[in-house]
């Protein structure tokens, strides 16, 4: 459903998708069910096939995965706190819990923060059938303590004493949820290629990420300075002198739905947090994501103390996800909205290569809110993806329906000239047929894909 540049995530309940990936009978449905219960299963499934195929924007959203609620809203907060946090504490927090880092965190200029963790399909099976191994807080309280500036008190502490075990079973529930959806979709294709790929690379990569605030990287250039690790004076200077601005307090949280400035969409390639790309897996299964305002004004003095505990949880300005896609159908850029609660599944580039084009990738960039500078955005991402070894056929895919591989010369949004986002995204975005080979494996696709995106000759390798 669209509605003046808004995408709704068509939405799937979680119990439909075991439903209806039900292996009782060769249609995948249970055969003890009523005919009007099948016929609704039915139309689920054809409307799946519609959102993720090349009809639709490549993409959907499912709610009622159980316990994912508690666990979102016990991890999700823990992005920013990690980001935020000296070098020092963070990285013992994230060896206690073998958790990695794929962006360079030395990088004080940085606008995204994300960590990582190989997860296996063994552990996650086992994970999800015993349930949580721990406890979470689930007491819906937004404001923390902010008695510790740059330290890591008894108190914060504590918040990462489930780290490793929340983010282990969200992330098991979210490969389970892909390999449910896999298993559709391969029947209403044909055979079993999509939920056999995932099933024969044994693991999926788990990303927590921190999308900065301006007041964010305020906090980690100074952490830098006082620690030594800054050499960038001038940065340091210009932020001395930068506003920060603090427009949004409790009290105006009511009217953060509004339309306006910080509801709009975004087509300036410049304001964005993570900028357009295909992903290259099968499918992308993130969480609705979650948004962190300061609870009080703060300084743009650099002497200040700044108190980065000190956050409380809001609603999304606009009412959506800031994830903006390209639907190639409509020619325009759409920002997508779900619910806060739901899991939204994308598709990657494997996914439209094994299934014939039947499914299509989606082009995608997340979006800055306008005006609102001092909201960060959390979310958690699991990338399903097949087995490095896997071996790419392309002699009957059509190439040509990449939306890069020029049809996309009408893209354009509202007040912009057209033309000038095509352009741009083709400067960005290379094309498939320029990274894929017959017979490449996923391991050289995925290695040229990185090279030509963020290569030391790649398109997006100083963005």
């Amino acid at each position: 459903m669209e509605e003046g540049g808004i995408v709704e995530a068509y939405e799937v309940q979680y119990s439909d998708l075991i439903l209806l990936s039900s292996s009782s009978s060769s249609g995948g449905v249970s055969l003890s069910l009523s005919a009007a219960e099948l016929s609704r299963l039915e139309s689920i499934s054809t409307s799946i096939m519609e959102a993720l195929g090349p009809s639709g924007p490549g993409l959907l959203a499912v709610t009622g995965v159980p316990n994912a609620s508690t666990l979102r809203r016990s991890l999700l907060p823990l992005a920013r706190k990690l980001a935020l946090l000296n070098p020092q504490d963070r990285n013992r927090i994230l060896k206690e819990h073998s958790l990695g880092s794929d962006v360079p965190l030395k990088n004080l200029d940085r606008s995204v923060s994300s960590f990582a963790m190989q997860l296996k399909y063994e552990q996650g099976s086992k994970s999800t059938q015993s349930g949580p191994s721990h406890k979470v807080n689930d007491s819906g309280s937004e404001e923390q303590d902010c008695n510790d500036v740059y330290g890591l008190s008894k108190i914060q502490n504590e918040e990462f004493k489930n780290l490793g075990s929340t983010f282990k079973d969200l992330g098991f529930r979210m490969m389970e949820l892909g390999l449910h959806l896999a298993r559709i979709c391969d029947r209403a294709i044909g055979g079993e290629e999509l939920e056999q790929s995932l099933l024969e690379s044994c693991s999926a990569k788990g990303r927590l990420i921190h999308y900065h605030s301006t007041l964010d990287s305020l906090i980690i250039r100074e952490m830098g300075r006082r620690k030594g690790f800054s050499k960038q004076k001038a940065n340091h200077k210009r932020d001395q002198e930068r506003p920060i601005r603090n427009e949004q307090t409790a009290a105006e949280f009511p009217n953060l739905g509004k339309t306006g400035d910080a509801g709009s969409y975004c087509c300036d390639p410049s304001n964005l947090w993570q900028q357009w790309h295909y992903d290259y897996g099968i499918f992308t299964v993130l969480t609705a994501p979650l948004f962190i305002l300061p609870c009080h004004a703060q300084s743009t003095k650099m002497e200040d103390h700044f108190c980065k505990y000190c956050e409380q949880q809001c609603p999304s300005p606009s009412g959506h996800t800031y994830l903006q896609i390209f639907d190639p159908n409509k020619n325009n850029v759409l920002m997508v909205r779900a619910s806060p609660d739901s899991f939204i599944v994308q598709v990657g580039e494997s996914a439209d290569i094994l299934s014939k084009g039947k499914l299509r990738s989606t082009l995608h960039s997340v979006c800055r809110p306008g005006k609102l500078e001092n909201l960060s955005r959390e979310t958690f991402v699991v990338f399903l993806q097949p087995a490095w070894s896997k071996t790419f056929s392309i002699s009957d895919y059509p190439m040509d329906h990449s939306v890069v591989s020029g049809q996309c010369d009408g893209i354009h949004c509202a007040g912009e000239e057209p033309g000038k986002l095509t352009r741009e995204i083709h400067r960005i975005v290379p094309p498939l047929a320029s990274r894929l080979k017959d017979e490449m494996t996923f391991a050289e696709f995925s290695r040229e894909t990185t090279k030509q995106y963020y290569g030391g000759s790649g398109l997006q390798s100083k963005r």
